[in-house]
């Protein structure tokens, strides 16, 4: 038997989820609508030039938002960049008057690449657009939407980082460099919002595999750029893990709605590793 939307714990809140179209954000989506969260889906619904792989399109995005419909959440879709002031603008003006408020704002959208080459060899382009998007990205979000989070005295930012923000990768200077800023970020924002009862928080996932219902593709274009062998990637990455098995989207999904929730109404400035115990050697 189903919950009654009271018992949900994301029950009377407004989600607003960057990156949403496919893989993390995707799943994160799914589990706050089954959670009574109503959504603001946002994602770049277009391929970039200097990324080398296809992003989240338009269909993936309404796809997601059906999801979540099915589940009985109110969802606004948005086709936006991160790296866009006005357009980041226009989404906090847009969530706000479809919902009155944003309590929760998960910021995931990223990529991976352009990364398989070292430190001296990253052009400027590449270097601009890994960290405008994977760390630049996540601050302008957070400039937009918690000012309304500071007004209510209430609220949780979750920034989706990664173990790379947690060690060094051979060959992904530009994505570790923006993942480690998007903790330092996260941990000084907590001070900042902490007395206005605004909790932000980063979590970490570790190798996560790319499952056809969510339709990422993240850890095979890392693979990629690594020269790893795409086709048998994932038994590649399974050598490293401690627990002798792949994150599942599910997995994160479940931290982050954690986080979300008022069970971790006293955790703020933390960093939650979800990652099979892959950092802890």
């Amino acid at each position: 038997m189903s919950r009654t939307l009271e018992a949900r714990s994301l029950s009377r809140k407004t989600a607003l989820i960057t990156g949403a179209a496919r893989g993390l954000g995707r799943a994160c989506a799914v589990r706050f609508a089954e959670e009574g969260a109503d959504l603001v889906l946002v994602d770049v619904a277009a391929d970039l030039t200097g990324v080398p792989y296809p992003l989240g399109s338009r269909s993936q995005l309404e796809h997601t938002a059906q999801l979540c419909r099915d589940h009985g959440a109110a969802v606004h879709t948005v086709a936006a960049d991160v790296r866009d002031p006005d357009g980041v603008t226009a989404i906090a003006e847009q969530a706000l008057d479809r919902f009155g408020s944003v309590d929760v704002l998960l910021n995931n959208a990223g990529v991976a690449a352009p990364s398989g080459k070292a430190v001296h060899e990253i052009t400027e382009d590449e270097w601009e657009l890994m960290v405008g998007i994977d760390l630049t990205g996540a601050w302008r979000m957070m400039k937009a939407v918690v000012p309304a989070m500071v007004a209510q005295r209430s609220g949780s930012v979750i920034n989706v980082a990664s173990t790379a923000g947690l060690v060094g990768y051979r060959h992904f200077a530009g994505y570790v460099a923006a993942k480690h800023g998007l903790i330092g970020l996260s941990k000084a924002a907590a001070l900042d919002y902490a007395p206005f009862r605004v909790r932000v928080n980063a979590l970490c996932p570790g190798s996560v595999r790319d499952e056809p219902l969510h339709e990422g593709r993240m850890l095979a274009e890392i693979a990629r750029s690594l020269d790893v062998d795409v086709d048998g990637h994932e038994e590649i990455f399974l050598q490293s893990q401690p627990m002798n098995s792949l994150i599942a989207p599910q997995d994160i999904a479940g931290a982050a709605l954690w986080l979300a929730g008022d069970d971790s109404r006293q955790v703020t400035g933390t960093t939650l590793t979800v990652d099979g115990g892959f950092s802890a050697r």
